[in-house]
């Protein structure tokens, strides 16, 4: 199996959910939830630096690594288009994004080496939907001139958030390949633990392995609350080592009742953190620790402080066996 070993056995910091902390908390507004046009002006790189910097602060707080991401999921060829930008822009905006967060690290206090700085590559369509699927081959080359942007910035990985049926995501894994930089790929579930396309986790992850001989680093479950996934792990299989991150969502409604709200449900925090409490003994090799909607850096910190404080990995449940 090929990894590129990026990601050490500490663990990492990842942060919670951009665009709703820049709209609910931030009062800001984004077209097409598009978090990248902020890059493209003065006032927006300052909101943009407000949301990341208490991530660091409390990555550095903890001793924790961090995963720095750019702010970049909704820059493809389609969502560009539907938002006014050429594919020059496109391309310029993508390789921004990573100079923006060198800049912001290097301003930062945090140690830089214990901070991978990851270029973030969403869903072609919408995260909560599998909808046109495309080929292995065809999601190559959509999200080829993306990752090849990261690559050309130095971005230290790319990393595939809200995958929603495996071949986009084997497509993405493949470009990476191709280009040399390591990739990260994190699936979207429903309430059932399926993906939206109905594949299970287990299915999904044997797949794009197979296929790229372990080519990701690693695998991670994002846009659910664990209470919609944990049943699917307590289920016994190698597949499960793959997994080393959680992004989970503040709330417990499913996608379609998210969508269909106006307001932000930030959740019961003790019942996620029991979740991710449940999680870490469910999966030996979890290490990534983030949010995803509904989340900011208070989420974070008392998932870092039920999760990490005083736990020894060597302890953890040998679930994947």
């Amino acid at each position: 199996m090929t990894t590129n070993n990026i990601f050490q056995k500490d663990f990492y910091l990842a942060d919670g959910g951009l665009e709703t902390t820049l709209i609910y908390h931030q009062g800001l507004k984004l077209n097409h939830f598009a978090a990248f046009e902020l890059l493209t002006h003065e006032q927006g790189k300052e909101e943009m630096a407000k949301y990341y910097v208490p991530y660091l602060d409390l990555a550095e707080k903890k001793g924790l690594n961090f995963i720095l991401e750019t702010p970049t999921w909704r820059a493809n060829p389609d969502w560009a288009y539907k938002l006014g930008y050429s594919n020059d822009e496109l391309n310029a905006i993508n390789r921004n994004a990573v100079t923006f967060l060198r800049s912001l690290l290097a301003s930062h206090t945090i140690d830089s080496s214990k901070v991978v700085l990851s270029g973030c590559v969403g869903p072609r369509g919408d995260g909560y939907i599998a909808g046109d699927c495309m080929t292995p081959a065809e999601a190559k080359a959509y999200h080829f001139e993306q990752i090849q942007a990261f690559a050309l910035a130095d971005a230290d990985i790319t990393s595939a958030i809200t995958m929603t049926y495996s071949d986009e995501a084997l497509g993405i894994a493949l470009a990476a390949r191709e280009l040399h930089i390591p990739a990260v790929i994190s699936f979207t579930v429903e309430t059932d633990g399926r993906l939206p396309n109905g594949e299970t986790l287990k299915s999904a992850i044997e797949k794009v392995d197979a296929e790229l001989d372990g080519y990701p680093e690693h695998y991670m479950i994002n846009c659910a609350h664990p209470e919609h996934f944990i049943h699917v792990l307590e289920e016994k299989g190698n597949w499960k080592s793959r997994i080393r991150g959680v992004r989970a969502n503040a709330s417990t409604k499913s996608h379609a009742e998210l969508d269909a709200s106006d307001t932000l449900d930030t959740g019961d925090k003790s019942r996620l953190t029991e979740g991710y409490r449940k999680l870490s003994t469910l999966l030996p090799n979890l290490i990534v620790l983030g949010g995803c909607c509904g989340t900011d850096h208070t989420h974070l910190q008392v998932i870092c402080e039920a999760t990490v404080s005083g736990q020894d990995k060597t302890q953890k449940v040998e679930a994947s066996k």
